[in-house]
């Protein structure tokens, strides 16, 4: 029998959460197959099986358990049980074929035939329905609640008042700490600002296609936020430092921390030496970053060290809001929804879109002039994108002014 111990993950992390076993108590794992998913207070990470044969669960979905703590077993001496005979997978194939011609056929969902034929006649929209059956499967059931409901939310009765207890994950829990001590630690004030997007807009859509098919990347709006902070980070050098004890710790790079809202809570992928990057490089690591988020699969090493924070409210509609800062980054910059606006340019009233900038930083170390100018500046290299080819007027640069 092969014990399978909580592994050590980083130096900070003494204990993990088991959020799920992937394979159950007396199944057969082969060699590396993942049997569960771990939770620090930082990422989620996985327990591998470090031999083939029969896995004895030893802890509990929803247990704390330490480094080193015995996670469960694996009995490398059972006997691998038979695959299936071709013949029985031969068997099913008929069915499989006969059923093609179902309306299932026709929809990109997975119902059962009659839910589907019922889908079908009726128009019913599947991303509204709430599936009850095994595998996310929809059933007939579900289909006629929400046909018998319309309006209301599939699977909530009427005057509900029904309520539940889940705990808190490690995740969270650490979230919550540092947004409690963000607040409590630092002298946080927020100064606001707003930037004409026209023509960033108008660059994305002359060139995001051709950005596409040369770089294999979209063009996003990251890319330019970030290129502008880099510049003005490194004009204004008090926002990308932090305060350590009775010392001021400056940095000559800028690794930028872009805030993801990921499945197990907000996490700050870090993008290292952002000031170095091209436009693609930039989209290329925001894109793998997110995508990582997204499945859980960022490692503490790339979530650490960060010196400025970019988050983004706006791609959930957020118009303005005052972000927190990311401890111990001295500053952080809100991105909110970009919406048309009335503005006043030469005398006439136009309609313009307009993006709330807000920038949140810490007046132990950054004061007012230094916030302002550095939000000042930001605005003014997202309306002139042309100055993030090296920060400067070519004309000025030229004349050396």
């Amino acid at each position: 029998m092969i014990d399978i111990k909580v592994p050590a993950i980083g130096e900070s992390i003494s204990e993990v959460t088991l959020v799920k076993w992937l394979k159950k108590d007396g199944e057969w794992v082969e060699r590396d197959e993942i049997v569960a998913e771990l939770e620090s207070e930082k990422a989620t990470f996985e327990i591998n099986a470090e031999q083939a044969g029969i896995l004895k669960t030893v802890a509990v979905e929803g247990d704390t358990l330490k480094i080193g703590d015995l996670a469960c077993q694996i009995d490398e001496t059972a006997i691998a049980p038979e695959k299936p005979a071709q013949a029985a997978k031969e068997a099913v194939k008929p069915a499989t074929v006969q059923s093609a011609a179902a309306p299932t056929a026709v929809l990109d969902v997975k119902a059962s035939p009659v839910a589907a034929a019922i889908i079908a006649d009726k128009n019913v929209d599947s991303k509204s329905l709430v599936p009850s059956g095994s595998n996310g499967k929809i059933l007939k059931q579900d289909v006629l609640e929400a046909l018998a409901n319309p309006g209301r939310m599939p699977g909530h009765e009427a005057f509900s008042r029904e309520k539940r207890r889940e705990k808190m994950s490690n995740l969270r829990k650490t979230v919550s700490r540092r947004l409690v001590e963000a607040k409590n630690s630092t002298a946080m004030l927020t100064t606001f600002n707003e930037v004409d997007m026209t023509r960033i807009m108008e660059i994305r859509a002359a060139y995001k296609d051709k950005f596409k098919e040369k770089l294999g990347v979209n063009l996003g709006f990251m890319s330019f936020f970030t290129k502008a902070c880099c510049f003005a980070l490194q004009e204004w050098p008090a926002v990308n430092a932090y305060i350590d004890g009775e010392e001021l710790v400056y940095h000559n790079y800028c690794d930028i921390s872009i805030a993801v809202s990921a499945p197990k809570g907000l996490v700050v992928p870090v993008i290292r030496n952002a000031e170095s990057l091209s436009m693609a490089g930039i989209e290329k690591k925001v894109s793998e970053l997110a995508l990582k988020a997204r499945d859980n699969k960022l490692t503490l090493e790339e979530m650490q060290g960060g010196t400025f924070t970019i988050t983004n409210g706006g791609v959930f509609g957020s118009l303005m809001s005052t972000p927190i800062i990311n401890i111990p980054q001295a500053a952080i910059l809100g991105m909110h929804k970009i919406q048309e606006r009335p503005v006043v340019i030469k005398g006439q009233i136009v309609a313009r879109p307009m993006m709330y900038l807000a920038l949140s930083y810490d007046h132990r170390l950054i004061d007012g002039r230094e916030s302002v100018s550095f939000l000042v500046r930001v605005k003014e290299l997202l309306e002139n994108p042309e100055l993030l080819l090296f920060g400067k007027d070519p004309v000025k640069a030229l004349l050396e002014l």
